[in-house]
């Protein structure tokens, strides 16, 4: 590992491209203009990387590679400053207590690895987990009964910071032994027909609403006969016969069901950690920061799979991190 780099470069760094100039960027970081120049020239040539272009006027522009290094260092910097509150709120005792709040329609796994990190860092702490709709959970985050929670979003709430922590594909479930079943994938048709078995709309108001307009759009009519409150009862009610559902790739399934993905989107089910701002929550963006670094890893490990088994954990094991694109239409949460 290269240990030349270190924060004050990436500090440096930032501000010449935020100030667009070395004599700005140098009244800014309270030093000299010759010595911030002599240390940006000494890293660019360590990495080999050229991150500014000088203009006759003594004005810069940022390369690609700037243009990059300015959300890195931003980053960066913002991590050092989330670790120091941290290794403070732990020194003073303040991180003693985590409750955290989350639905039952949440991959439990995420709670359990939060539970695992809080204890990592405070092994002396407690942890309480409560469960309820997500407005509830909300209202007792917004109040100060809960620390943190995982949801699914849509969630809008601009007091408490969140963290998309997995990303997942909404797929359809039903029975293996349906005769849709022998296809590869469920059209708008397939889905008018039997889609008729969700989670209750009151849970999560905001995520039924979407999941309504994103069906609307590829032409699926429907009205729902079965409303479930949680995910053992939806996918009972799949069993029974009384229809199909949307669930999250890669949940358990019971016996007699299968998943098929839907012809033509990419919908899927955001999860996040979401969390009070404040001096007695300072060990929740590590938490954060870890819970989503995991399921990345998580991911990759998929990715390295032999083709074959890759295939079989696509439609059984996937817990997806992926970046989304501006043409990737979330349904997040109904599943």
């Amino acid at each position: 590992m290269d240990d030349y780099a270190e924060f004050r470069h990436f500090r440096y760094l930032l501000a010449i491209a935020e100030h667009r100039g070395f004599r700005a960027a140098a009244a800014a970081l309270h030093t000299s203009q010759p010595s911030l120049s002599r240390q940006v020239r000494e890293f660019q040539e360590r990495y080999g990387v050229r991150l500014f272009r000088r203009l006759k006027n003594g004005r810069i522009v940022l390369t690609p590679a700037g243009e990059a290094l300015r959300v890195i260092a931003r980053d960066v910097l913002e991590t050092r400053e989330l670790a120091l509150a941290a290794l403070e709120a732990i020194h003073r005792g303040e991180a003693k207590l985590l409750r955290v709040g989350c639905t039952p329609f949440i991959d439990r796994e995420i709670c359990r690895r939060a539970v695992d990190l809080q204890k990592a860092l405070v092994p002396a702490s407690s942890v309480r987990i409560s469960s309820g709709d997500t407005a509830a959970i909300m209202a007792e985050l917004r109040d100060g009964r809960l620390d943190a929670a995982v949801l699914s979003l849509p969630l809008i709430d601009d007091s408490l910071r969140m963290e998309i922590i997995k990303r997942e594909r909404l797929v359809v479930c039903l029975p293996s032994d349906h005769s849709l079943a022998r296809k590869a994938a469920m059209t708008a048709a397939d889905l008018t027909a039997n889609l008729t078995v969700f989670r209750r709309p009151s849970q999560h108001p905001e995520a039924h609403a979407r999941l309504q307009e994103l069906l609307s759009e590829i032409g699926v009519s429907f009205e729902a006969h079965t409303h479930t409150s949680h995910p053992q009862e939806l996918q009972e009610a799949v069993q029974r016969g009384d229809g199909f559902a949307l669930i999250r790739e890669g949940m358990p399934l019971l016996d007699g069901l299968t998943t098929r993905p839907i012809q033509g989107v990419d919908w899927t089910v955001d999860t996040v950690f979401i969390f009070r701002r404040g001096p007695n929550t300072n060990v929740l963006p590590v938490i954060a920061r870890n819970l989503r670094r995991q399921f990345m890893d998580d991911e990759k490990a998929l990715l390295k799979m032999p083709p074959a088994r890759a295939r079989l954990a696509d439609a059984n094991e996937r817990s997806s991190d992926r970046k989304s694109g501006p043409d990737i239409r979330r349904a997040s949460g109904d599943a």
